[in-house]
């Protein structure tokens, strides 16, 4: 359709021109009228961009995508950006207890740009300001009046971060907005809160390593009953093996091996009937 606009245009340009014929001064304002238009009907959308089409005041659905284009002179052109774009807020909300937090969030968001000419109609270009900021404001004062103070101070950001997300999709992507990711980049609470939540996670660590602590000295007492256990078993059975005969016998072999060595000595068989023999002096 554009283009069919555009041979149109050259065609009733060429008319106009023929029409001053003869005519100097006339034929240079038709020149310049002509470059101008040409001039109007060449567009460039940047990268990142959706142009979208105004023509008197209707907008048309279909944009235009980044790059050069030939259009109706006529047309005005509104580019938006498409880009992924950084909304942050620093703000005072509330807590489930009712203590005032100050927090520092940001939204990162971009326009949907099948939507954009939608979004330039229903909303403006300035949808940021109109549509995305306040509800970020309100989300993030909803959410957070669900949530103890400390939770903002510990690892529930992260879970606090993941509703505002869950709650902002489908009200700004209905209106051309897509929401891809909800940041808690700070949060400062009051001084007596901050310091007591300080000292209570200081106490919850040391109970923890004292937990660790007793759990090690309870397997190193088991370690201790079970190798006495084993020492207590190996002196059993060394007990039920050492009897008057083995004793004897072990007597009598230790005389055979003494008597069989080449070093003089005196052997000496103590008293009683199973004495064992004494050993004394040698070389």
């Amino acid at each position: 359709m554009e283009n069919d606009e555009f041979i149109e245009m050259k065609r009733k340009g060429k008319e106009f021109m023929a029409s001053f014929q003869g005519r100097p001064f006339l034929y240079g304002i038709g020149i310049f009228l002509l470059i101008l238009l040409l001039l109007k009907a060449v567009v460039t959308i940047p990268a990142g961009y959706v142009g979208v089409k105004d023509f008197f005041g209707r907008v048309y659905d279909e944009t235009l995508p980044a790059g050069f284009h030939i259009i109706n002179p006529l047309l005005k052109i509104h580019n938006m950006d498409i880009r992924t774009q950084e909304v942050s807020e620093e703000t005072n909300v509330p807590s489930k207890e009712g203590l005032t937090v100050s927090l520092d969030v940001t939204l990162l968001s971009s326009l949907d740009p099948a939507k954009a000419a939608d979004v330039y109609k229903t909303i403006g270009s300035n949808y940021r300001n109109v549509v995305v900021i306040p509800q970020l404001r309100s989300i993030v004062r909803g959410v957070t009046s669900g949530y103890e103070a400390k939770s903002l101070y510990t690892s529930g950001r992260e879970v606090i971060a993941n509703e505002m997300l869950d709650q902002l999709k489908p009200l700004l992507e209905t209106r051309g907005i897509r929401v891809e990711k909800v940041l808690l980049r700070s949060a400062t609470l009051p001084a007596i809160l901050a310091t007591a939540i300080e000292k209570k996670l200081e106490a919850e660590q040391q109970a923890e390593q004292m937990k660790f602590v007793l759990q090690r000295e309870e397997q190193e007492a088991e370690r201790k009953r079970v190798e006495a256990r084993g020492i207590a078993d190996f002196q059993r059975t060394v007990a039920s093996g050492l009897t008057p005969a083995y004793l004897t016998w072990k007597g009598i072999e230790t005389t055979s091996q003494l008597a069989k060595s080449e070093n003089s000595k005196v052997v000496v068989i103590g008293s009683g009937k199973d004495g064992l023999p004494l050993i004394l002096g040698g070389n």
